[in-house]
């Protein structure tokens, strides 16, 4: 794959690029793998890029007092993740970013992305684009999370995310959904009608 292949693709299905736009784009971004169970970023740390995912899957996660983890986000090919507060205000990160798989990143410094802001308006619609998407997805998890019965948000969860289903491991769904791994098997043998 060329480098930046990805991330260029779905950067021009949102804002579309000149060529020699894309060139200065490319003077910010750093190539970066993790081996999988690797760590992008630890709990603590100041988060100080945006990840986007060429290749692989990712997860955002925190930790509570009783060593029980809390999933906020996954990540696969083409989406971005980062510890997004921390990233915007350099306050400590709340969340740990790890690879569930070997994976390829594009890293935007927080230094690059101000500067690219500034620099390029179009990186900035692409920016508020993301951020806004970010957002509605947020309030769709909440909304869903605080509103619907088990079955439904499972059900919305698969066929809003097969690929995640397919390669993420149950518990960590669970996990993401807020349930026991044990509840979410409950709920599954429901469904498929045992």
């Amino acid at each position: 794959m060329v480098l930046y292949e990805l991330f260029f693709q779905k950067f021009n299905e949102i804002v579309p690029l000149t060529p020699e736009e894309q060139e200065l784009i490319k003077n910010y971004l750093t190539p970066k793998k993790l081996r999988k169970k690797q760590y992008l970023l630890q709990g603590g740390d100041v988060c100080k890029f945006i990840a986007f995912v060429e290749k692989g899957a990712l997860r955002s996660f925190s930790i509570n007092d009783k060593d029980e983890e809390h999933i906020i986000q996954f990540a696969l090919e083409g989406w971005l993740i980062a510890d997004l507060y921390s990233f915007l205000t350099g306050e400590p990160a709340t969340y740990n970013i790890e690879a569930l798989e070997n994976a390829e990143l594009v890293l935007i410094s927080k230094p690059a992305h101000e500067e690219l802001l500034k620099l390029l308006p179009k990186y900035e619609t692409y920016t508020r684009l993301q951020l806004t998407g970010a957002y509605i997805a947020m309030q769709r998890r909440l909304t869903s999370i605080i509103s619907l019965p088990l079955e439904e948000r499972y059900a919305g969860f698969t066929a809003l995310y097969p690929d995640i289903v397919q390669r993420v491991p149950q518990h960590m769904i669970a996990s993401y959904m807020g349930l026991t791994p044990e509840t979410l098997s409950r709920v599954r043998r429901r469904m498929a009608g045992n």
